[in-house]
């Protein structure tokens, strides 16, 4: 299996991280990791810890986080 290339730098992809399903090289790969984590939310539901939530889901989960626990509809 031969090297493949990264569509943002044009670097060269390992091909075991090529095999593995990844598309971007090391770099840029970590760059759409961190963009990623900054769209998440972070909420603590009562008597758990911090829980990471999406940006789609975070609206409904943060009107379901009570005083008592779980989700409220």
């Amino acid at each position: 299996m031969t090297d493949a290339t990264c569509p943002r730098c044009g670097d060269d992809v390992p091909a075991a991280r090529a095999a593995l399903g990844y598309r971007l090289c090391l770099w840029c790969g970590e760059e759409e990791a961190k963009a990623e984590r900054r769209s998440w939310t972070v909420l603590t539901p009562h008597k758990q810890g911090a829980m990471f939530f999406t940006s789609d889901f975070a609206r409904e989960a943060a009107r379901g986080i009570n005083n008592k626990g779980g989700l409220h509809r």
